[in-house]
């Protein structure tokens, strides 16, 4: 016999026990599946971890980051509540641009006491107001109510109209909705009598961060899942580049793999224009309604934190149903139907829906469409497919790469000493094909002796130090339509 040690010299003459550990066959353990949230800040947010990678564990520190009711507090705050638990990093984001802001009017004159219930986002601002209390009052109160709220406008009153202002610069403040006494006399809100309020909705924002520059931050952590809230045309193309196969994340030099989540606010025509502009395997565009009181911001990280818990406890279980925890459904009759929502999932557009009064993930697709020839492609069609090829590459690497980083490698049939650090083609197809067996155990993969025939594995003709591999897993699917024909009897005549 001949064992292979690692640190012990072969020509050691000190008697007399000497032991080294070695760990390559007690290796069971998987990577991380680490999350990225990208977020702008505040305008006057000065924080030193602006524009560089951070790990956030707390609310705090994200608000202490971002700003007192910035986006990015809004984001992790939102993350949290779908996943507490996971292991989240922060990519801080200041653009220039123009600041979004929108307009309450109020005139009269309070008959009775009551309250003005405001919506900024889906957040309610109660602002109360006595009888008698003229319209500069009611401004002036609601003013106050609103800015103790930190919320993410600030708002400033002059003659009964109360001017509210995006605390961050750039479009994506044209996407906070206001909204007026949504719960209705029913649900206890209305407007004091003798009052009149008019909403001018937010408008006027300007500008997006450069993603192509804030990329550059991340280096090459890996992060499994990424939520960007930008959906514009530059924002996807650089997310394309930066994820692709060629040089990206999902390239054989560089392998950290992971997804990209945004969402989108739109009409049915808009989300399939959008659609049918792109063909990203590792991009996912949720589409979601006009009428949705929650930001474009919010939205993406519950879908993506939902995901991220979801894949996280297992890799090949289909994300549906999952709830959208801090979300509120547009309202009833202006929710995207079933058929609209098959056109939004057949343009490339991951689609949610409302049940229970809560909304929840339906499918989450990519917007990958087409092969190279333009042809229709479905092999990259849902997220979930992107998410456990990672699992089965990853487990891959670390099982090769625990048990032989550094043996010899020599042709089947070589008469080498037991304890050798020796490994041949068929040592690592049986490897292999362990491997598959463990992963099959886990509800990963499926058909492992199908896996077997096809598996190849054989030492390069033109360079002897290397072993080429052709890996075919049968991934296990998710259960997605339950088809059933109810064929009815009034009486049965057996």
């Amino acid at each position: 016999m001949s064992v292979s040690f690692n640190t012990i010299p072969s020509d050691l003459r000190v008697p007399l026990f000497y032991t080294e550990m070695d760990n390559s066959q007690a290796n069971t353990a998987s990577s991380p599946l680490v999350r990225l949230i990208l977020g702008q800040v505040n305008d006057d947010a000065t924080a030193p971890e602006i524009g560089k990678l951070t790990l956030v564990s707390s609310q705090s520190q994200a608000a202490q980051i971002g700003g007192l009711g910035s986006m990015l507090a809004d984001m992790y705050e939102t993350w949290r509540r779908s996943d507490p638990a996971g292991e989240v990093w922060c990519l801080p984001i200041k653009t220039t641009g123009t600041k979004a802001s929108g307009k309450v009017t109020i005139t009269g004159t309070a008959t009775v006491g009551g309250q003005i219930s405001l919506y900024i986002a889906g957040d309610r601002v109660r602002a109360t107001v006595a009888s008698g209390g003229t319209a500069t009052a009611a401004a002036a109160a609601l003013v106050a109510a609103i800015n103790a709220a930190g919320l993410a406008l600030v708002a400033t009153a002059e003659a009964g109209v109360v001017t509210l202002t995006c605390r961050w610069s750039g479009v994506s403040g044209n996407d906070i909705q206001l909204e007026l006494n949504r719960l209705g006399v029913g649900g206890g809100e209305s407007t004091p009598n003798g009052l009149t309020v008019t909403l001018a909705a937010m408008a006027g924002g300007v500008g997006t961060p450069d993603v192509t520059l804030a990329l550059a931050a991340l280096g090459d952590e890996p992060f499994e899942f990424i939520c960007a809230p930008w959906a514009d045309t530059a924002s996807l193309n650089a997310w394309r580049s930066f994820m692709d196969e060629s040089s990206g994340r999902w390239s054989w030099a560089r392998q950290l793999y992971g997804h990209v989540y945004t969402a989108l606010r739109g009409t049915l025509g808009e989300l399939v224009a959008v659609g049918t502009t792109r063909n990203d395997a590792h991009m996912t565009i949720y589409g979601f309604e006009k009428t949705s009181p929650d930001p474009v911001w919010r939205q993406a990280a519950a879908y993506a934190a939902r995901t991220a818990v979801f894949i996280s406890a297992d890799p090949a279980r289909p994300t549906q149903t999952g709830e959208l925890v801090g979300i509120t459904p547009a309202p009833a009759g202006t929710r995207f139907i079933l058929t609209e929502r098959q056109s939004l999932l057949s343009h490339g557009i991951a689609t949610g829906y409302s049940s229970g009064g809560v909304q929840r993930i339906e499918r989450g697709i990519t917007t990958y469409q087409t092969n190279a020839l333009g042809q229709a492609d479905n092999s990259y069609l849902d997220s979930e497919t992107l998410h456990q090829s990672a699992y089965v590459i990853n487990a891959l690497k670390t099982r090769v790469t625990s048990k032989y980083g550094r043996h010899k490698l020599a042709n089947d049939g070589t008469r080498f000493g037991a304890g050798q650090a020796i490994v041949t083609p068929s040592v690592i197809r049986a490897e292999l094909i362990a491997g598959y067996y463990a992963l099959e155990e886990l509800g990963v993969v499926e058909n492992a002796e199908a896996f077997a025939k096809f598996l190849v594995v054989e030492r390069s003709s033109t360079d002897p130090n290397r072993v080429n591999v052709l890996y075919p897993p049968d991934l296990v699917n998710q259960l997605r339509v339950f088809a059933l024909q109810y064929q009815f009897r009034l009486q049965y005549s057996v």
